[in-house]
């Protein structure tokens, strides 16, 4: 799976939900941007929801209102829908795809190893953005959090984990994060996988993760890091199930509209160097 640095030409952008849909719309606006097309034909998968009628019919108003040209709506419910070849010619016109919330364990049940999943895979590779909300946000990654207490889960085996769709390797997303107290997630997540980066996103924030590997928050919302590569010591080996897990030196970091992280470096970007870093020739 591509990792973080990926050389795929695609965008992936986590949403934190409740994102915005009837006023500025601003994280909806930025992922619209981001289509090469100036009107673009967009894909929304609504697996992971349990109304999907409702879901769908509130996202295909607002792209068609954001400028786009088509919105092909995919409800997605069974694994032969997934194989589906007209919902495969959808996937191959659209410039975008967007996974909306619910449950993320629907999601990757119903799109593991689908042709689908192979088709929004090669979209990627080929320069579309890729986008989700919640539980679709959740998803995007190659290891995905699917469950664990908010209120303590700073506990060995207090987070429960599997595979989600694989766009990226090395972030782990949650979502929303600040509203649900879900601190403490990250922090037994990166005890645990402290070569992974945990993001944190706020309800109405975004994280952009751009084809050189340089994450850019979006949104009036917050976009949390939890960086646990240089982890100096912890108890998480030692413990039973259940116990609390103690952690040295773990950093966060807030970012807001237009801030950035460079994930391979570890550091923090102003609005400045993010720009900068996406300008034609620049080095990462």
């Amino acid at each position: 799976m591509p990792s973080v640095a990926s050389r795929t030409r695609g965008t992936l952008v986590a949403i934190g939900g409740a994102e915005d849909k009837t006023s500025e719309r601003v994280v909806l606006s930025r992922v619209v941007s981001l289509a090469s097309a100036p009107h673009p034909e967009v894909a929304v998968i609504a697996t992971a929801s349990g109304i999907p009628e409702q879901v769908l019919a509130a996202y295909e108003s607002v792209f068609s209102q954001l400028g786009a040209r088509c919105v092909h709506s995919l409800p997605v419910s069974t694994r032969e829908e997934a194989a589906c070849a007209e919902t495969l010619r959808a996937i191959e016109r659209s410039d975008i795809v967007f996974f909306t919330g619910g449950d993320q364990l629907r999601l990757t049940h119903m799109l593991g190893g689908s042709p689908l999943l192979i088709a929004i895979r090669q979209r990627l590779r080929s320069g579309a953005v890729i986008a989700g909300t919640s539980a679709g946000a959740m998803a995007l990654c190659t290891t995905m959090i699917y469950n664990g207490n908010a209120s303590d889960a700073l506990r060995k085996g207090g987070v429960n984990m599997s595979s989600g769709l694989g766009f990226v390797d090395g972030l782990i997303v949650d979502t929303h994060f600040l509203e649900r107290g879900r601190f403490t997630r990250l922090m037994e997540v990166g005890a645990t996988n402290p070569e992974d980066l945990g993001v944190g996103l706020g309800e109405d924030a975004a994280v952009i993760v751009h084809p050189n590997g340089i994450l850019e928050a979006a949104g009036p919302g917050h976009v949390i890091l939890v960086d646990s590569r240089d982890l100096a010591r912890s108890n998480v080996a030692e413990l039973a199930i259940g116990e609390p897990v103690a952690v040295e030196n773990m950093v966060m970091h807030a970012l807001i509209s237009g801030h950035g992280f460079d994930v391979a470096a570890r550091r923090y970007l102003s609005p400045r160097e993010v720009e900068a870093r996406m300008q034609p020739g620049a080095s990462s």
